[in-house]
């Protein structure tokens, strides 16, 4: 089952069920974190949540909502402020080449490994731990708060500091924290973890820095386990020329961290546990077009896209107007 999250023309929130061209809208369902919440209240999964509730059909065209940028997040918070975006890097197979040229050092040789390379082995050796035992933590960083998400088919607003705008097509893990402090993960979505690479290369302690930009995820939530090999499409087009293209991998038999291992890794931190919360997390990629000397430019489209995820996450960029009072800071 693949859900969204749409507003009407009138303004309106809903639910709705990916049925060819035609949302499928699930009854008195303003939200997915609401159908969450009250799956996990009574103890039903999301499917059966929506088959209890049921839905109407529509002559709600998911074309034309997507055209208008009516679809929202497929999972948000009413207070952005309660929807943590983090991620995890260096888990995908072939990671570390892209940042670090780890092929080219001889990882017996621990000496010689950067920091970068010595986390990404960690992980080749221990972050598919057997069931029941704790694996090796990845790399994790924080990303904002649900007021740096931006809808699918909206521009990312890159700031005139910025040194890059480059694309990160990755699968994102959507969770949402009940009433008895657990977490309970509601499906996956597609991801573009916008960040400035050109940053992170100057020096690897700026990742924290180059990550805090917009992001978005979507345009649908996939309920229900991920095939173990995934395969879609990253591409960026300047007007009607596509600049670039590339096939990104996915999912268990293309990562060197099981899932598992890195919402274990998330989530064992008591202040992630917050009842009602939302968190939203990038599990990585190993495919950038930075890598390929790609500079992007203002009025650029990011497309990434995976035929198990329905409609592509389309989204484009912006320089945005500098915030009255930025990095400004007045003593009381």
């Amino acid at each position: 089952m693949r859900l969204i999250q749409f507003q009407t023309p009138q303004g309106q929130r809903h639910v709705g069920v990916i049925d060819g061209d035609l949302i499928q809208v699930v009854n008195a369902t303003p939200s997915t974190r609401e159908l969450a919440l009250s799956a996990i209240r009574q103890g039903r999964g999301l499917v059966d949540e929506v088959l209890v509730r049921g839905t109407h059909a529509s002559e709600h065209s998911y074309r034309l909502a997507l055209q208008e940028g009516r679809v929202l997040p497929p999972l948000d918070h009413e207070d952005p402020a309660h929807c943590l975006v983090s991620g995890t890097g260096l888990t995908h197979l072939g990671s570390a080449s892209t940042r670090d040229k780890m092929h080219q050092q001889n990882i017996a040789d621990q000496a010689a490994l950067t920091d970068t390379a010595r986390i990404f082995q960690w992980g080749i050796e221990g972050g598919r731990p057997a069931a029941g035992t704790v694996g090796v933590q990845p790399e994790w960083f924080y990303k904002g708060d649900g007021s740096i998400v931006v809808r699918p088919g909206q521009a990312f607003q890159s700031p005139t500091f910025a040194e890059d705008a480059g694309e990160e097509p990755e699968l994102t893990g959507l969770y949402v924290v009940g009433d008895d402090g657990k977490p309970y993960r509601v499906g996956f979505a597609l991801g573009n973890e916008f960040s400035d690479h050109v940053m992170e290369r100057r020096n690897y302690l700026y990742l924290a820095h180059s990550k805090l930009r917009n992001c978005s995820y979507g345009p649908e939530l996939r309920v229900g386990e991920l095939p173990r090999h995934l395969a879609g499409v990253s591409r960026i087009r300047r007007g009607e020329e596509v600049v670039w293209e590339k096939e990104f991998l996915s999912g268990e038999d293309n990562m060197c961290h099981s899932l598992e291992n890195l919402e274990y890794h998330h989530f064992k931190y008591k202040q992630f546990l917050r009842p009602g919360d939302v968190h939203v997390h990038f599990f990585g990629t190993a495919t950038l077009s930075v890598a390929d000397n790609i500079k992007t430019q203002a009025g650029d489209r990011f497309e990434i896209s995976m035929s198990e995820f329905g409609a592509p996450l389309i989204n484009s960029i912006q320089v945005g107007e500098p915030e009255l009072g930025a990095g400004q800071v007045s003593a009381l």
